[in-house]
């Protein structure tokens, strides 16, 4: 297979996630990186060998180097950069959340069918072994049926970094999109998408949400209890509650043990380790969906993002949360 040449649009802390990953995956390899300024891409190309260092978006997508970008600047800037990208005919896998509301995530699809290029978000942890094992465990029914599902995806910044872009409503911020889009995912992924009704509460901080807890009932009877928190220390764990037993997760969006209780006294523990920082999956994923001529991946698919989107808009109107990008 034919080596996807991909470039990283931003330099912040998750473009080193990424540009350390593809390191290990034989079918990609990082040629480009693009910033805003000079001196940043240089800085970023220097630490990682990247050879080919842009100083704006535009130069990037107009250029012929890269088969992909990976979109890692803020929510705000997903839609631009990634629009941009695909008016260039590359390939896009956007950071998650992929847009801030419906509308952009909407019209980015649009783009990309309209340049007939694949667009993924990078919701990285539904690739990861841990959730696939998961997933076959709920669906040998060896939990029985599942009834209720818990996730907490919750962390507090320190002082010094209250600049951050998830503090500022006109990026998009708040704990609901930064960190509850997992646990929004992770609820679909156990409990499908029949909900019958949410309910949502928000704690406030300058315009975004510091602490966003939700329940949602589902056609089954089922019900999922989430949260996320950006200034709030709570356990970052799951569980699936099933008829017969039930499962916690450590670090649930992404597990790399499952604990598994099924009425005894006894907990059977099963490792399922990803490889380097866990992006690898997701950059092989999308290698392999380009190689295959898609334009949609069949497992992270513009229907799912589509439907976390819309929850995600859903309840910000509960909670008050309203962003520059709503009007």
């Amino acid at each position: 297979m034919k080596k996807i040449r991909f470039g990283i649009v931003g330099t912040g802390g998750i473009a080193h996630r990424f540009a350390n990953a593809i390191k290990n995956v034989p079918e990609a390899e990082l040629v480009a990186v693009a910033s805003r300024t000079k001196e940043n891409a240089e800085k970023f190309a220097d630490e990682f060998d990247i050879p080919v260092r842009f100083d704006s978006y535009g130069k990037m997508a107009k250029s012929d180097t890269i088969d992909a970008a990976y979109i890692a600047v803020p929510h705000s800037g997903h839609i631009g950069c990634s629009c941009l990208m695909m008016n260039g005919g590359k390939h896009v896998i956007c950071e998650k959340p992929m847009a801030v509301n419906t509308a952009e995530a909407e019209e980015m699809f649009r783009c990309a069918r309209k340049n007939g290029v694949l667009l993924m978000e990078a919701m990285w942890a539904r690739l990861v072994p841990g959730t696939i094992k998961m997933l076959e465990i709920v669906q040998s029914g060896l939990l029985g049926e599942i009834l209720g599902v818990e996730g907490k995806f919750c962390y507090t910044m320190d002082e010094d970094e209250m600049g951050h872009h998830v503090f500022k409503v006109e990026n998009g911020g708040g704990s609901l999109l930064d960190v509850g889009v997992y646990a929004l995912n992770f609820a679909s992924w156990y409990l499908g998408k029949d909900v019958t009704e949410i309910n949502a509460q928000s704690s406030l901080y300058g315009g975004v949400d510091s602490h966003t807890c939700v329940i949602m009932k589902y056609k089954s009877g089922a019900i999922a209890d989430l949260s996320s928190a950006i200034l709030l220390r709570k356990p970052n764990e799951g569980y699936i509650y099933g008829t017969k037993g039930y499962a916690r997760l450590p670090r649930f969006y992404a597990p790399q043990e499952i604990e598994l209780n099924l009425g005894s006294d006894e907990t059977e523990i099963i490792a399922v380790p990803y490889a380097g920082n866990g992006f690898e999956e997701q950059i092989k994923h999308l290698c392999e969906c380009i190689s295959l001529g898609l334009t949609e991946s069949p497992v992270n698919t513009a229907e799912q993002t589509l439907y976390i989107t819309k929850q995600m808009d859903e309840i910000r109107k509960m909670t008050g949360i309203v962003y520059p990008q709503d009007k």
